[in-house]
């Protein structure tokens, strides 16, 4: 979720010098120099207040010039508009990951659109409640549930259901901290269990776990950033009806750029390349995918956000299907709307 940087309110209160003056007649440079040493001990003060706020009580610039404080949508001050990159690039993650203490609630909706056949249809939430236990490390166990509406596709059974598929816990830990370095790191690792399948449905025993490279660097000062991410990941899976193991990988690469158009509003686009193979160690290429799409972020509330992508297979190919696209082991559109809540 973008997180703008808030600054607290400063109070200025006025200064009566007359007083000063009846009773010691000291002459207008005295006064002044009283004045001058009277209003900087005030603006230490509220300097100081405004660093003793934790960061997640800090949105954009209170609108102390702007307008109401707190209000959604007022302009932010100059240097008070920081921008947390984790939900700006839609897929794709940027290196961010909240700071030490902050607790996060979300709820990301992924959508499956479309076969070569028939109709297709499925949607995944995953909850995640994330902790930052450090500057560096945060931990997030996660249960997901999901629908399917499959109908007269082929390779698949029919099905039109809902349920509960499984729980995870997603690690992060910060390598770079892309406020001080070149560009931003941080390494992600998700191991999961699955009672059902996402894709098709099917009752399943299923484990798996994907990893992740997650590097973004911003190029204009809270105004321009892109990102790439680098994704493996493995899993075993057991049919409860067939009563067979199998076993299959992917890799993705992901590039995103994303613009800031207002004060609560991050504009971008992606791009997504996915392989799939068989075998947990990518050992036959079952086929590959090309995704692009428009992406988006905004800052609903000064501790919600709403962030989103629509991607379309703009190429591909399956292997030993001499058609274009792979719509076998991928779709024709694959969505995401995800909801943060920070607390």
């Amino acid at each position: 979720m973008s997180r703008f940087s808030r600054t607290a309110s400063r109070r200025a209160g006025r200064l009566s010098v007359r007083a000063l003056a009846e009773r010691c007649r000291l002459g207008a440079a005295v006064v002044g120099a009283a004045t001058v040493l009277t209003l900087g001990g005030l603006a230490l003060g509220g300097g100081a207040a405004a660093a003793e706020q934790p960061q997640w009580l800090s949105a954009y610039a209170s609108a102390t010039q702007a307008g109401p404080a707190g209000k959604i949508g007022a302009a932010p001050a100059p240097g008070d508009d920081h921008v947390d990159t984790e939900h700006i690039f839609g897929f794709t993650m940027g290196s961010d990951i909240g700071a030490k203490g902050e607790i996060e609630l979300e709820i990301e909706n992924v959508g499956l659109f479309g076969k070569r056949s028939g109709s297709y249809f499925a949607t995944s939430t995953l909850n995640l409640m994330k902790f930052t236990l450090t500057d560096s490390f945060r931990i997030a166990p996660a249960v997901a549930w999901g629908s399917n509406r499959i109908r007269n596709v082929a390779g698949f059974d029919d099905h039109q259901q809902v349920s509960v598929q499984g729980g995870a816990v997603e690690l992060r830990y910060k390598v770079l901290d892309r406020e001080v370095m070149p560009f931003g790191l941080t390494l992600h690792a998700q191991p999961g269990w699955n009672r059902v399948d996402e894709a098709t449905g099917r009752r399943v025993e299923q484990y798996g776990s994907e990893f992740a490279a997650l590097m973004d660097k911003e190029f204009i000062k809270d105004r321009l950033w892109g990102a790439v991410n680098l994704w493996y990941g493995a899993g075993a899976s057991k049919d409860l009806v067939a009563r067979e193991w199998s076993h299959d990988s992917d890799v993705a690469i992901h590039v995103a750029l994303s613009g800031r158009v207002a004060p609560v509003l991050v504009v971008g686009a992606e791009m997504r390349y996915l392989r799939a193979y068989e075998g947990m160690g990518l050992d036959r290429l079952k086929g590959e995918a090309l995704y692009l799409g428009p992406t988006f972020s905004w800052h609903i509330a000064k501790n919600a956000g709403l962030s989103g992508t629509v991607n379309v297979q703009v190429a591909g190919k399956a292997i030993d299907d001499p058609r274009s696209l792979d719509l076998a082991n991928f779709e024709r559109v694959q969505a995401l709307l995800r909801f943060n809540l920070l607390f």
